[in-house]
């Protein structure tokens, strides 16, 4: 067996619990090592990967874009970044875009957006609903938002203003907010990703819409895990037949290349105004041409069609293997987003699927996430099930 990496580099920071390996090159869904040794990439950058690794088409178009400009900034206009606002609003049915570099910057936008909403409104004091087990980033105001208390921990006071309720219960929104005026807007992710890959259900999205538009709330919808073609169709929230006003996009958009993005319906589109918000890096011309291009192969490519089809096949065929297993919970997600949930911590699994040569990660400490490229094969979705089953099998057999 090709040897791990014994210690990490003691000039980085031991910000994360990595897995001892170091990557060296790409092929599609395929990576390998420093030392040769092959993987399987379920992973995909946590659902960054869009194309996988070393796209015929991206590469060039990427190669060409830093001949020509990487950086400029906003203080002049870039075409690109029209080309690809025009683009996300087609695709999403809303109106205007703001570019940023993460999912984090992002999300930071909309909560300062709905802020501002209701402020503009005559609300001195504006509060957010939020939801149990989401996750938005790790700025203080997303970390705030979060619903994960291991992530607040050592880092109080945390930003006021949000009330948190649990998913799929119009019921308790409506209790939590029952005759407060401060409540300005509706903040989650359609599918919670770190969470435990948990959907919202598409009545209660329904539902949702319907309450945002009797109270005048903005619905703000964090697609940046679940979106970009993911599930089988741009944005995850398309399935309920429902619009957002606000739209975090990050992780997928631009294949690998860092990029965010928040997409604002009528009612939030002009909320910020010059001097409000801003970027120095965000929508740079290479990130803008990367997303130009990541969506005009995906569509060429069929990429949502083959996301849900090659997500449809992975979950049944992880359903037959593993689903009448004791100690197997519930498998769950959509299209190319899949969460198995053990009745066990399950975090070891992480190193052995490697040394199994497959990558996978565990969230919610209990759940196997798989958020592979959109190029996934059924061949190597077979591939992935051949090697994840005797690994959960051996685990819950301890």
């Amino acid at each position: 067996m090709t040897a791990f990496i014994e210690a990490a580099s003691p000039h980085v920071m031991n910000t994360y619990g990595r897995v001892p390996i170091a990557l060296a090159r790409g092929q599609g869904c395929r990576v390998w090592d420093v030392n040769g040794k092959q993987y399987l990439d379920a992973l995909g950058g946590i659902a960054v990967n869009t194309l996988g690794h070393n796209h015929a088409q991206l590469v060039p178009a990427l190669q060409e874009q830093l001949t020509q400009l990487i950086h400029t900034s906003n203080y002049y206009h870039i075409p690109l970044q029209e080309q690809l606002a025009a683009k996300l609003v087609e695709l999403s049915g809303m109106s205007n875009v703001f570019f940023c570099n993460s999912g984090l910057e992002a999300n930071e936008a909309a909560l300062k957006i709905a802020r501002k909403y209701g402020v503009d409104k005559g609300i001195a004091q504006p509060e957010i609903v939020v939801y149990e087990k989401a996750f938005h980033g790790r700025s203080i105001a997303t970390m705030s938002a979060t619903g994960n208390p291991k992530i607040h921990t050592g880092f109080g006071p945390l930003v006021e203003g949000f009330i948190r309720v649990p998913v799929n219960d119009i019921a308790a929104i409506q209790a939590a907010t029952e005759g407060n005026p401060n409540v300005v807007a509706v903040f989650f992710e359609t599918i919670q990703g770190e969470g435990g890959v948990h959907p919202m259900r598409i009545d209660y999205l329904q539902q949702l819409r319907q309450l945002c538009n009797e109270r005048g709330w903005l619905m703000m919808i964090d697609e940046v895990q679940c979106g970009m073609g993911r599930t089988g169709k741009w944005f995850a929230h398309q399935w309920a037949g429902i619009v957002p006003d606000v739209m975090p996009l990050a992780k997928g958009l631009a294949s690998g290349v860092p990029i965010g993005a928040v997409v604002a319906g009528p009612k939030a589109a002009n909320v910020l105004q010059p001097g409000n918000h801003g970027s120095t890096f965000g929508g740079n011309p290479l990130a803008m041409r990367a997303g130009v291009e990541t969506i005009r192969i995906m569509e060429a490519d069929g990429l949502l069609e083959n996301a849900a089809t090659v997500g449809a096949h992975l979950r049944a065929t992880l359903q037959r293997e593993l689903g009448s297993l004791p100690g197997v919970k519930d498998i769950r997600g959509q299209g190319l987003m899949i969460g198995i949930e053990l009745t066990k911590s399950c975090g070891v699994l992480v190193a052995r699927a490697a040394q199994a040569g497959l990558l996978i990660s565990v969230t919610a400490d209990s759940v196997i996430r798989m958020v592979p490229s959109l190029i996934l094969t059924t061949t190597e979705a077979d591939e992935i099930v051949a090697l994840l089953t005797p690994l959960v099998k051996d685990l819950l057999a301890e």
